[in-house]
């Protein structure tokens, strides 16, 4: 049995070996080459020590220097074959940039982001251009819209957070980033869900598993990093407010419009995703948010065992301040109001630092935003620093026609922190 095992194991191997003779793979005559470089180079080398003459020895060094020549040439050939297979229609030299560039964002720093929300997506956009160890770790107490609709039809976790992040990371084509945010309009019955969010769906029930149904859509999407949720939970946000009344629901909450107390989940101990927590001990550089700071930063940091490992991490630990109140939110709140609100929910030392906006913004966006009750966050460092953190001041907006941070500009700043370490 065990000599039947061994010969039907080699005769497979044998086969893999004889597929790569195939007509038309156009590889043959470049292992050809190879072979006859690796030749020329063994009678070179086998020949050269024994050689009395030096005129034989002068014939024997031509050999194997153009053994060496053929089997370069050949092994490069190869490769061409190799890669031009997958990627086609790109140039030798653009294979080169694309091949150097993701080894050097390889080799980037492991940075965490936590969050939800457009606010994180933003951040993934500009920190992917740089490293590919990234780690999204997203909420998942997500009620409202699509994610609302398809939670409550199918019991599955909201994919909406997720699917902004996942777009955000992707290395894919352009078309697919934009399939998978490609909305549907009124008038069906898919009237405000995205593709994206249909798509995660229709994995979790393929799959069994909502976990498992992210990662296959990170391969899909070909990422520069992963996307995890926080929680595997089915979890709950509820707001209480200043007045002692009661809000549940993420979606609900900023629509009360009354000032919060504190928000928690239900159920109140939920369990941390494992991948989630084992990047965070792994991390260089954790980053919370930009995004809403009631609704989609501290579900996470509700998660007692997510707030316990970040707090026992020797990572730099930045939090990225919002640059507008949200209203229903934080209306009123300034920069220390933030970080006031993410330690009495968590811990002191959650955070080393914070990163305020101190660029100014268009008066015709703000007229605009103040029609909403959503104003500039104010910066205030000295309540920041008697507090005890460190406070980074820097124009970090784009004004695009929304208020938003610029990728770029918040990326340049958090891996500058990587000088520290």
């Amino acid at each position: 049995m065990k000599k039947k095992f061994k010969l039907s194991w080699l005769e497979g191997r044998f086969k893999g070996v004889y597929k790569w003779l195939y007509p038309g793979i156009g590889i043959k005559r470049w292992i050809g080459m190879v072979g006859l470089g690796v030749i020329l180079v063994a009678f070179g080398f086998s020949y050269l020590s024994f050689e009395e003459y030096w005129v034989t020895k002068i014939l024997d060094v031509i050999l194997l220097i153009s053994g060496i020549i053929i089997l370069v040439l050949g092994i490069r050939r190869i490769n061409r074959s190799l890669i031009s297979a997958f990627i086609p229609s790109s140039r030798s030299d653009e294979i080169l940039d694309i091949l150097y560039h993701r080894r050097q964002i390889g080799r980037g720093p492991k940075i965490v982001a936590i969050g939800g929300g457009t606010g994180l997506s933003v951040l993934l956009n500009g920190l992917k251009e740089y490293t590919s160890n990234i780690t999204a770790i997203v909420t998942v107490a997500d009620d409202g819209g699509s994610s609302g609709r398809l939670r409550q039809q199918f019991d599955i976790l909201p994919p909406g957070d997720i699917r902004n992040c996942l777009v955000a990371l992707a290395d894919a084509p352009a078309l697919m980033r934009d399939l998978f945010q490609f909305r549907f309009e009124q008038g069906s019955e898919l009237a405000g869900h995205s593709f994206g969010n249909l798509f995660i769906t229709a994995m979790t029930r393929l799959t069994g598993d909502f976990e498992k149904a992210v990662k296959e859509t990170s391969k899909v999407l070909a990422l520069r990093g992963q996307v995890l949720p926080s929680t595997l939970n089915n979890v709950l946000l509820v707001a209480e407010h200043q007045d002692g009344s009661v809000t549940e629901g993420e979606g609900k909450i900023p629509q009360a419009h009354k000032p919060i107390r504190k928000v928690f989940l239900k159920p109140a101990a939920p369990s941390a995703t494992p991948e989630a927590i084992k990047a965070i001990e792994e991390a260089q550089i954790i980053v919370l948010g930009p995004g809403s700071l009631y609704t989609s930063i501290l579900p996470n940091l509700l998660i007692k065992e997510i707030t316990d490992t970040i707090v026992a991490s020797g990572a730099i630990k930045v939090y990225v301040c919002n640059v507008m109140t949200q209203p229903g939110e934080t209306d009123g709140y300034k920069a220390s109001d933030h970080i006031k609100a993410i330690i009495s929910h968590s811990h002191p030392r959650v955070l080393d630092y914070c990163v305020v906006n101190l660029g100014e913004f268009p008066k015709e966006i703000l007229k605009r935003y103040a029609k909403e009750n959503s104003y500039p966050v104010t910066s205030d460092p000295e309540n920041i620093k008697n507090m005890g953190y460190r406070i980074i001041e820097d124009d970090i907006i784009l004004s695009d026609g929304l208020v938003r941070h610029d990728p770029v500009k918040l990326t340049r700043i958090i891996v500058g922190f990587l000088e520290e370490i």
